[in-house]
């Protein structure tokens, strides 16, 4: 009787751990599909028109000046920045998305085209119907490669919108997201955004304090550790932020693609001709 004892109570403390590893696992699965929820808006985007800069980390040489003009319509917001490099190459990078009750991208699209670029690369991409196409020209080819498909996007993609996104994240708070890379298959991978720290800036006559923003893109799966293992890690990318009664963008680092180097963006300004 005894040994049937024992038997009895190991059987059920093994059903037991059972039960608490399946309520691990839907605890873990709860958590992710509450990460996948996209980002509440918290400040509406309006009609902006501004200028950019383009400088290269270290040296800080010039490379390029860049245009934002966004236009909101009704819950939508149209948004066009492009870079015009000194050696003639360009950078064009369109986006739609809605902004209200949360930021979910509607549509994106971004070329790529010059000598500073390894490729000639024209990428594609809507919400409706999830159709996508990717052009690659490599340079001393003849013919570029094109890729084309179907893709369903989940309410967390964000590319092209990072900025938008960390700017209505709340005080301290990380969001996370997804963005969709193409290889030159589509593929998603994890973005994760969270403040990191405080550098001082200095504005007119008034020293402030801006926050630092780590935006970390990590590939998931075998694939990852693949891309690890092979050092093609997407690289990280960083904002800088000012966080009073509305938040301004200060600056940005990061490469503008795989392997890129670090480059730098900030405002500017117009000049008046001599």
């Amino acid at each position: 009787m005894n040994v049937q004892s024992e038997q009895r109570r190991r059987r059920t403390r093994f059903r037991a751990g059972r039960a608490r590893v399946g309520i691990i696992w839907i605890l873990a699965l709860i958590a992710l599909v509450t990460t996948a929820e996209a980002v509440t808006s918290r400040f509406r985007e309006g009609a902006t028109h501004g200028f950019l800069v383009l400088r290269a980390v270290g040296s800080g040489e010039t490379l390029a000046y860049g245009e934002l003009i966004a236009i909101p319509r009704g819950d939508r917001v149209e948004s066009r920045l492009v870079w015009r490099f000194r050696d003639g190459s360009v950078q064009d990078e369109r986006t739609v998305y809605t902004q209200q009750p949360v930021l979910k991208l509607l549509s994106y699209r971004q070329v790529q085209r010059g000598p500073t670029f390894p490729a000639d690369v024209e990428v594609s991409f809507a919400r409706e119907g999830g159709r996508y196409e990717v052009r690659r020209h490599e340079k001393g080819k003849k013919e570029p490669e094109v890729v084309t498909g179907t893709v369903e996007l989940p309410n967390d993609v964000y590319n092209g919108m990072a900025l938008t996104v960390v700017k209505n994240l709340p005080r301290g708070a990380t969001g996370t997201g997804q963005m969709l890379v193409f290889t030159p298959k589509p593929r998603l991978i994890k973005m994760t955004m969270r403040p990191e720290g405080e550098d001082p800036i200095i504005v007119g006559e008034s020293r402030r304090m801006a926050t630092r923003y780590l935006i970390d893109l990590e590939v998931g799966g075998i694939a990852g550790i693949f891309a690890a293992v092979a050092g093609k890690k997407p690289p990280d990318l960083r904002y800088w932020l000012l966080l009073d009664e509305a938040p301004a963008f200060v600056k940005f680092e990061g490469p503008f693609f795989l392997d890129g180097a670090l480059w730098r963006i900030e405002l500017t300004a117009p000049r008046w001709p001599k």
